[in-house]
């Protein structure tokens, strides 16, 4: 009498996938190890200038961050880079040319550099080859409280009433929601 040892179950087999495997981007270090070179050589530029290009810093890192993102592919580079150039470019007027300007007008001038950062960021994506369309949202906004904030007292009132009617907005699409789903 023999004793067999019950062979333990076998796992089904997956089936083989279909059509070609997915190819995936190498994971390197060139991408970043350029960025980290770039803000180093800016950094040493000021050090060893004595210059105050502070302003420039946003800008330039937003450049770095677009250019990688183009170069690379990547979409989560874009993203950064248009909202850094959006700020670093408003940053740079409301400190140079828009300097002297009333304060609710410069800072409609930085809202409007703001959104037009979002802007860049769909723009930059028809570069990549994907059209991201979700940052003309925050655009929008952003851009329409600047505008506001540049055309004077009608639009700071203008503004007030937005101040007033987003809330009730808000209740309104909840209350839908809650009763669209009761309903149905």
């Amino acid at each position: 009498m023999t004793d067999q040892i019950p062979s333990s179950p076998t796992p089904p087999e997956s089936p083989a996938p279909q059509g070609p495997a997915p190819q995936r981007r190498p994971a390197s270090g060139l991408t970043w190890g350029i960025i980290l070179i770039a803000i180093g050589l800016f950094a040493l530029l000021q050090q060893l200038t004595h210059l105050d290009v502070g302003l420039y810093f946003l800008p330039f890192l937003a450049l770095i961050f677009l250019l990688a993102g183009y170069l690379s592919r990547r979409y989560g580079l874009i993203i950064p880079g248009g909202i850094l150039a959006g700020i670093g470019v408003g940053s740079l007027l409301i400190e140079g040319p828009f300097k002297y300007m009333e304060d609710p007008a410069r800072g409609g001038v930085f809202m409007l550099t703001f959104a037009g950062g979002w802007l860049l960021i769909t723009l930059a994506s028809l570069l990549i080859g994907r059209l991201m369309l979700w940052p003309l949202i925050p655009a929008a906004f952003i851009g329409l409280t600047g505008a506001a904030l540049t055309a004077g007292q009608t639009g700071l009132q203008i503004l007030q009433v937005y101040g007033y009617l987003w809330p009730v907005i808000l209740i309104v699409i909840g209350l839908y929601l809650v009763f669209r789903r009761r309903n149905a």
